[in-house]
């Protein structure tokens, strides 16, 4: 399959494509602010705001599928630049979406757990949606406008932790790091969320493309935790100090954008259309700690142009 993945240099996107080659894919790639070097696909550094522009490439590549994971998703700078997040996170999903249907080809939107309020967690994907910060609300908008132009487009909910280009773009990076280091840092104990490893993410989401699912999806694990937790986890594989995490409460520190405290997704929809369970977290963090042994990280920072 000749697959488009946009955000190619971002945490899932370069996971997500470097997945798709192995498993045969003709991958291109879009890139912005950080190209990507000696990758195995091939990559296309576009500025996707200039959306006409962007089209243009995307459609000399040919694809028979798009999977659109670029966004704002700093959920600071999306508040203090609102209208960048909307531009970002709504209009330029909806012209892909537009595309990808007067193309005749498939999509997948990749959306975010941060559209519900966090009041009480376990939601499904007929939950009502609350967004507290303007990076929730642009991602909501998105996935509106992405099923009106596209009706049959996959709009993929997901929270994930993986290696990625920078080592500072995942949660699990930020503990690791830290802890590798010997540095104490805080751990969230109200805090809720169900990630997945990127790469089972990955996989995950070319099989929805390849068995021709449609709709709405959370795609994260079936299982959850507090960030503290899954702390505690990451010093426990790589064989770290515990005792350098301290449990602290989210709701008692004045932080900047809102922040909803426990977004567990059930993922019980696509798990029934797939017919299997999605992979635990401690199954992720075990793959994590194995693609660390196989310097895989290392690899993923060659990368960098």
């Amino acid at each position: 399959m000749r697959l488009l993945v946009t955000g190619a240099s971002g945490l899932l996107g370069l996971n997500l494509c470097l997945v798709a080659t192995a498993q045969g894919h003709l991958v291109s790639g879009l890139t912005n602010q950080h190209d990507l070097r000696e990758v195995p696909f091939d990559t296309y550094s576009v500025d996707l705001l200039k959306i006409a522009d962007a089209l243009v490439t995307i459609e000399k590549t040919r694809p028979e599928a798009i999977i659109h994971c670029a966004a704002i998703a700093d959920l600071n700078l999306a508040e203090n630049k609102p209208e960048l997040a909307h531009q970002m996170n709504r209009d330029v999903p909806a012209e892909l979406a537009s595309a990808a249907a007067r193309w005749g080809i498939p999509m997948i939107h990749i959306s975010t757990d941060a559209v519900f309020d966090g009041f009480t967690g376990g939601y499904d994907e007929n939950a009502p949606t609350h967004p507290l910060s303007v990076y929730a609300q642009t991602y909501l908008e998105g996935e509106q406008r992405v099923h009106e132009a596209h009706p049959n487009a996959v709009i993929a909910r997901v929270v994930f932790f993986g290696w990625s280009m920078t080592g500072k773009r995942s949660l699990a990076e930020f503990f690791f790091n830290n802890l590798r280091d010997g540095k104490s840092i805080k751990g969230f104990t109200d805090t809720y969320f169900s990630p997945l490893y990127t790469e089972d993410l990955a996989e995950i989401l070319l099989e929805m493309l390849a068995v021709e699912l449609s709709g709405l999806f959370h795609v994260v694990s079936p299982e959850h935790l507090s960030k503290y937790d899954f702390g505690l986890r990451i010093a426990e594989q790589f064989g770290f100090s515990t005792d350098l995490i301290e449990p602290v409460r989210m709701q008692e520190l004045t932080r900047g954008a809102p922040r909803a405290l426990n977004l567990a997704l059930n993922p019980d929809k696509v798990q029934a259309a797939l017919g299997r369970p999605l992979p635990s977290i401690n199954a992720g963090i075990a793959r994590l700690f194995r693609r660390w042994q196989e310097g895989y990280p290392r690899k993923l920072q060659i990368f960098a142009a």
